[in-house]
């Protein structure tokens, strides 16, 4: 556990003065929608079929055609899809959660060129996929 290890006591004291800045959850809002945004242009450059959920600045990504609204959805989802675009991203430097079923987590250390660096290898990997 982390209980009195001085790192993370600092860590998690500065995460807090962080979120309490003004304007700090309204910029992880924008971040979502960035990424949702430039996520669903990337994957109109192919036809998998591809669905996203987010919330805020929690995203997920699902090959599928409907909406993820439970496990069976999430289950029903194309999983050999999902490992190899997780693979390709991976090769571009780009860090997923190794599970369709995880979700990603956007946070104010992500600049818009961080994104825009995933769109771009997103997109590389959407119309390789016509």
């Amino acid at each position: 556990t982390l209980s009195g290890n001085p790192l993370a006591m600092a860590a998690g004291l500065a995460t807090l003065r962080a979120a309490g800045q003004p304007g700090f959850y309204d910029r992880l809002e924008e971040l979502g929608e960035i990424w949702r945004k430039g996520m669903g242009e990337a994957a109109s450059a192919g036809s998998q079929p591809f669905t996203i959920n987010q919330v805020g600045s929690m995203v997920s990504i699902f090959f599928t055609g409907g909406p993820v609204t439970d496990f069976g959805s999430a289950a029903a989802s194309d999983t050999a899809a999902f490992e190899d675009f997780f693979w390709h991203m991976l090769s571009r430097g780009v860090y997923l959660a190794p599970s369709q079923y995880e979700a990603g987590f956007l946070s104010t250390a992500h600049s818009e060129e961080d994104l825009r660096k995933t769109f771009e290898a997103a997109h590389e990997w959407f119309e390789g996929r016509n």
